[in-house]
């Protein structure tokens, strides 16, 4: 028998007599593994007793006694209290600083995204030597205006660069910014927290890259993390970082104010589509979609032929997800809105799975985070992390005994504040509504400059056939010649190689792959961005090469000639002859989409439109000059 485990009773003789008598028994009759499990629990008992002062005169300094008050285990010492504890915490509904944590690093990890997307893109496709330059879009607007910096070229491109020299360092500022934005967001992301100042800098940061990203940026998923970007502005205290600033809770109007959002985007998407494209109406859209989506993925592929009353299904569901579920959101119920807040952000999971949509779809589950509040969050929150939970359930014990800290002068300043930005959004809400109930609605509408309240929409229309642009190039001298070997240009994500499997890069997004995609059914005349392109092509440039998979030229010469070619794509059948070789497309050629064009007969066209020439370009006319007189001489 154990006597050193006996001796560990002695403090609880008069403390816990039940208790003392089954340690006795356990000691006599348990295994010695079981009697250090009941020594590890008489030592938490013993923790209860604490120490007092014996009386003046007492022979002794002090002598114990046990503590026979209540235990509470719900009264948490804050975020140091155990983990045993924390992991028993109840919290009660209807508070939402949890939500805020999540929110928070939902959104930051969204705007970093979008940096990166900046910094690794942004000069090739608006730099000084962009297919689409800055300085030459902010020089139009500045002349169309008057020649000078005002109020009316902000109203046009509210953007930092009007104050920064664009003509010299516009590739420096663009990866400033990005560089600016990529920190901040990272900041917040492993915070877990911020203040208004980090975002109004990260808001202010990616309105003034969207401001002048022209083409490239003209995507509705901008304006919408532009709307979300400022309401977050709101959410958070004016300086302090701290995860849970006890004076300043998740205000309600930005929960509401969220919840409005996700309602108009989802409302917006519904009335798009029922007003749309017939096929919506007869529940054949999604025989079409997964094959004809602008970037597809791998699972696209095996989506698209799953049987047609799946996607009849898939149509039906959309419309109950777009049409039915944002009303209940608007509910002020708790049930109804973790419901409709769960559906809406199961559908956006859904999505993220079948195609490669930007971040779109990521950045939509954010406003739907705040249909749940601590309670419906705690679970994120796991054991190693419970003093989250516990610091929360003291702050909902505090507000409901009346001992949280009193309110101060820059409480009253904040609910003036949320009253304003309330009155804000219902008066730019006004179009917004208006456009929702029109028969001519418009989807991804701006209507104020700085896009705080917008209308959304997504696939109004579907295509039914998916056309692909492919650019080819040639050393041959002659582009006529049947002998000419033209070999492709391969992009990162957008199809070309029939054998090339789809990528998948969500939440990434690769501007210029998508907006090949629109090229496809437009022709080069309206999008002057892809004889730039071609004319890239003809001089290796470096920045664009950095944007596609495969340049056949990189290590040689450029080729004498590009010329781009207009292809029909279908998925190849599972099972099928083709599948098994490996192809996941099958192509038929339809046309000449960009006749075969040199350097030199580009060169008038690229000087008309203000682009610069690098000198290894010029350098490169000149020789083929020279080489033309040889041969006429």
């Amino acid at each position: 028998m154990n006597f050193s485990f006996l001796r560990r009773c002695r403090l609880l003789t008069c403390a816990n007599t039940p208790f003392l008598t089954y340690t006795i028994k356990c000691a006599l009759t348990c295994q010695p593994s079981d009697q250090s499990k009941m020594a590890a629990a008489m030592d938490h008992e013993t923790s209860g007793i604490r120490k007092r002062k014996q009386p003046a005169g007492s022979s002794g300094g002090e002598v114990t006694e046990p503590d026979s008050r209540p235990k509470d285990h719900s009264d948490t010492d804050g975020p140091n209290a155990s983990k045993d504890r924390g992991q028993s915490v109840d919290l009660e509904p209807n508070s939402y600083w949890l939500t805020r944590i999540v929110f928070l690093r939902s959104l930051a990890f969204i705007y970093l995204t979008a940096f990166l997307v900046a910094l690794h893109q942004n000069k090739q496709l608006m730099g000084r030597d962009g297919l689409l330059p800055t300085r030459l879009y902010l020089d139009r607007i500045k002349n169309y205006v008057g020649g000078e910096v005002n109020v009316q070229a902000l109203s046009f491109a509210p953007t930092i660069l009007w104050f920064v020299d664009v003509e010299g360092a516009v590739d420096y500022w663009l990866d400033a910014l990005a560089y600016a934005g990529v920190a901040l967001s990272g900041f917040v992301l492993v915070l877990g927290s911020a203040n208004m100042v980090v975002m109004v800098m990260l808001w202010l940061l990616y309105h003034s890259l969207v401001s002048v990203g022209q083409r490239w940026y003209s995507f509705g998923w901008e304006s919408q993390l532009l709307e979300t970007g400022f309401l977050a502005i709101f959410m958070c205290p004016l300086l302090s970082l701290r995860q849970y600033p006890r004076r300043t809770p998740t205000p309600w109007v930005t929960l509401w104010g969220y919840r409005w959002l996700i309602f108009r985007i989802m409302i917006g998407a519904g009335l798009i589509k029922i007003r749309g494209d017939q096929c919506w109406r007869d529940l054949t859209c999604m025989n079409y979609h997964y094959e004809t989506q602008p970037v597809p993925n791998p699972i696209s592929y095996y989506l698209h032929q799953t049987p047609e009353a799946m996607h009849k299904f898939e149509t039906l569901s959309n419309h109950f997800v777009e049409l039915v579920v944002p009303i209940f959101i608007l509910i002020p119920w708790r049930p109804t809105m973790l419901l409709a807040g769960g559906i809406q952000i199961f559908f956006q999971v859904v999505l993220i799975i079948s195609g490669n949509l930007s971040f779109l779809n990521w950045l939509t589950i954010l406003p739907s985070l705040c249909c749940f509040d601590d309670r419906s969050l705690a679970w994120l929150f796991p054991g190693w992390l419970s003093g989250a939970k516990a610091t929360v359930r003291q702050i909902q014990r505090e507000d409901r005994d009346g001992t949280g800290p009193q309110a101060t002068i820059g409480v009253y300043v904040r609910r003036v504040l949320h009253i304003s930005l309330a009155l804000l959004i219902a008066y730019l809400s006004i179009p917004v509504v208006s456009n929702l109930l029109s028969t001519r609605q418009a989807m991804n509408t701006s209507f104020d400059p700085l896009r705080l309240v917008n209308t959304y929409g997504a696939f109004g229309s579907i295509t039914k056939e998916r056309t692909e642009v492919i650019f080819e190039g040639t050393y041959a001298t002659n582009p006529k010649d049947p002998s000419a070997v033209w070999l492709e240009y391969e992009f990162i994500c957008k199809p070309g190689n029939v054998t090339r499997r789809p990528c998948l890069i969500s939440p990434y997004h690769y501007r210029l792959d998508w907006l090949m995609w629109f090229a496809a059914f437009q022709s080069y005349e309206s999008n002057p961005w892809l004889v730039h392109l071609a004319g890239k092509f003809l001089y290796n440039d470096e920045g664009m090469t950095s944007l596609i998979a495969h340049n056949p030229f990189q290590n040689g010469n450029p080729p004498r000639f590009v010329r781009a070619l207009h292809y029909r794509y279908q998925y190849t059948k599972i099972g099928s002859k083709q599948s098994q070789e490996g192809a996941w497309w099958t192509r038929k050629f339809l046309k000449s989409y960009l006749p075969p064009v040199s350097l030199e007969s580009l060169e008038s066209y690229i000087r008309s439109q203000s682009w610069d020439l690098p000198k290894y370009a010029k350098r490169k006319l000149r020789e083929q000059r020279r080489a033309k007189k040889g041969r006429s001489g």
